[in-house]
Formats: C-alpha cells, sequence, structure tokens
C-alpha cells in the first residue's frame, strides 16, 4: 500500500500491540526515537507499525526532546539525542484507510531502523 499522506512510520518490535490498551500503544509510538527534526516536522501523521501492518495512525501536533512528557505505562531512559510526539488518534477516515493496512514495502529486509518518512 502506498502512504498518501506525509508521515512517518514507527516500527515498533518490543512489544505486541494487541496486548496494549490505546493508551499503552500511543506511549510505545510516540517515543522516544533518533529521527531527523527537519524530517519529522513535515510528518502530519505517525503511523504504529508491527510486522509490516499499521496498527494506529495518530495526528502529530508537535515534536518535542525525549522525556518531555511523561511516560505513565512505561519507563524510559533519558539520552539526550532522541524525540518524541505529541499527538492524538487520526480521524476516522484516516484510520479507516490505514489501519490494518500493509506498509511492509516500505521496510526492506535486513533494515533495522524502526523509523521511514512518506515525505
Amino acid at each position: 500500500m502506498r502512504v498518501e499522506e506525509c508521515a512517518v512510520l514507527i516500527r515498533i518490535t518490543r512489544v505486541n500491540p494487541d496486548d496494549l490498551s490505546s493508551h499503552e500503544l500511543y506511549e510505545q509510538t510516540r517515543g522516544t526515537w533518533r529521527i531527523s527534526p527537519t524530517r519529522a516536522a513535515k510528518a502530519e501523521y505517525a503511523f504504529c507499525v508491527h510486522k509490516g501492518v499499521v496498527k494506529e495512525v495518530y495526528t502529530i501536533s508537535g515534536w518535542d526532546p525525549e522525556c518531555t512528557t511523561p511516560y505513565p505505562t512505561r519507563r524510559i531512559t533519558k539520552t539526550g539525542a532522541r524525540w518524541e510526539f505529541r499527538g492524538s488518534r487520526a480521524s476516522d477516515a484516516i484510520r479507516q484507510k490505514y489501519v490494518d493496512q500493509s506498509v511492509a514495502e516500505y521496510f526492506r529486509q535486513g533494515n533495522t531502523n524502526p523509523i521511514k518518512y512518506t515525505c
């Protein structure tokens, strides 16, 4: 599937999204990441991707240095070199378009970088 919106695809691998509440999934997706602040600032959406499939889509309201906001459901160690986004669940129209769709083509086999940009 081709992503038509300007987005950052965030691959989560250490947890199973089906075992998380919606808030826990948001916290897993929003941070903390080594990103290009310039490229990330262009993205309107953040896609939570697990095993090549979109699990949730968030509308990004901004990016902050890591640990700017608390993570009540997970433990984060500050490194000083990472970023987190602020956002909310995307509109139903955007979610219906992408949730449960494969975006595996954006992540080449062997590539371990969890971040991909579509713009």
